[in-house]
C-alpha cells in the first residue's frame, strides 16, 4: 500500500489532525509519504519525518498562501500521478475536506469520509464510520484506486516516532480555472489561550448555564486550568458563545485529558464529539442526566455554586 497523507499548515505550524492521521498511517505498516503545500512552508516539511512520514515532498509558491482548495487539489493529483501513491488520506478540517473532494472528483475516486479508525484486514484497508446517530460502527472500503479516507477530527493524536524525512519539493503548476478564486479577506475570531481541538483541559457548557453571561464562569475555571472553553448546540444556536467552539455530531470531536461538561444534558449528539475524553466529570443539578450514564465523576449540585468554588480550589493548588 503506497500511503499519502496530506499535511494541512496554519500559522506557520502543521495542523495536529493532520500529524495525526500521519502517525496512523505509520503504525499500518510500508513506508508513507506526506504532501505540504503552502507559502512559507518548506522548514515544516523535515517535521513530518518525526511523525512517521519517510518523505515529504512540500510544494511552495506564495499562490498556495490563501486557503483554497483547487491549488492544492492540483498539488495532489500531480504528486499522486508521479508516485503512484493508491491511498491518500486527509485530517477533517474545513479546507481538507474541500480538498479531498475535489480530488475525488478529479481523479475520479471514492472518497470515504468521517472515519474513526482504519486498519489493514487481508491486505486491504478497511475503515469504520459511525452510523445512526454514533450508535454503531460500519466496515466501508473501496472498489478502486485511489482510495481517498477523510477521518474525524480528533480521532488520531500526533505520535512522535523520532524519524528524519526525505523531503523533495515540487513544481507549482496550476490549472486555469484553479487561480479563478481569489481570496479578498481572512477574519480570525479572538480568542485566549489553547484551541478546542488543542487544549488538555476543556470546560464545556449547555443551556443549563441559564444566560449566556454565565459562560464567564466556565471562562474563569477554564485560565485556572490552563484550558479551553466549549459549548454545545444549542447554546451556540441560541448565540450564546461562538460557533467555534461547538463540540458534538456537527461540531468538533475532541480528546482531552480532562473533559468538564457544567449543565450539559449529555445528549448522544453531543457525546460523540467528547467520549474520547481521558476523564469526563459532570456537573448537573439533574441526577437523572444522561451524561452522568458515561461520565467518570458525576457532581449532582448547581453549577453556578460548584463552578466558582472548584475555580477558587485550583488557584489556590497552583499557587
Amino acid at each position: 500500500m503506497a500511503t499519502l497523507v496530506f499535511l494541512e499548515d496554519h500559522e506557520g505550524e502543521l495542523v495536529k489532525g493532520s500529524l495525526g492521521v500521519l502517525s496512523k498511517a505509520a503504525q499500518l505498516g510500508d513506508e508513507v509519504a506526506a504532501v505540504v503545500a503552502g507559502s512559507g512552508v518548506e522548514e515544516l516539511g523535515a517535521q513530518a519525518g518525526r511523525y512517521g512520514a519517510a518523505k515529504v515532498f512540500v510544494a511552495e509558491d506564495p499562490v498556495l498562501g490563501a486557503p483554497l482548495p483547487q491549488p492544492r487539489v492540483d498539488v495532489l493529483a500531480k504528486v499522486i500521478a508521479d508516485g503512484g501513491f493508491d491511498t491518500v488520506l486527509f485530517g477533517a478540517s474545513v479546507l481538507s475536506a474541500d480538498v479531498a473532494a475535489g480530488l475525488a472528483a478529479r481523479l475520479g475516486a471514492g472518497l470515504n469520509w468521517d472515519l474513526v479508525d482504519l486498519e489493514l484486514r487481508d491486505g486491504q484497508l478497511v475503515g469504520k464510520r459511525p452510523a445512526l446517530q454514533d450508535s454503531v460502527f460500519v466496515d466501508v472500503g473501496w472498489t478502486g484506486k485511489p482510495r481517498l479516507a477523510l477521518v474525524r477530527s480528533g480521532t488520531f493524536e500526533p505520535v512522535e516516532s523520532g524519524g528524519e524525512a526525505e523531503v523533495e519539493k515540487v513544481a507549482v503548476e496550476l490549472e486555469d480555472f484553479s487561480t479563478k478564486a481569489v481570496m479578498v479577506e481572512r477574519a480570525h475570531a479572538e480568542s485566549e489561550g489553547p484551541s478546542i481541538e488543542d487544549a488538555e483541559v476543556i470546560v464545556a457548557g449547555g443551556r443549563g448555564l441559564g444566560e449566556p453571561d454565565k459562560f464567564a464562569l466556565l471562562e474563569e475555571l477554564a485560565k485556572a486550568l490552563g484550558g479551553a472553553v466549549a459549548a454545545t448546540r444549542a447554546v451556540v444556536d441560541a448565540g450564546w458563545y461562538p460557533y467555534a467552539t461547538q463540540v458534538g455530531q456537527t461540531g468538533k470531536t475532541v480528546a482531552p485529558k480532562l473533559y468538564l461538561a457544567c449543565g450539559i444534558s449529555g445528549a448522544i449528539q453531543h457525546k460523540v464529539g467528547m467520549q474520547a475524553s481521558g476523564t469526563i466529570v459532570a456537573i448537573n443539578k439533574d441526577p437523572n442526566a444522561p451524561i452522568f450514564e458515561y461520565a467518570d465523576v458525576g457532581v449532582v449540585g448547581d453549577l453556578h455554586e460548584i463552578v466558582p468554588k472548584l475555580t477558587e480550589l485550583v488557584r489556590e493548588r497552583r499557587g
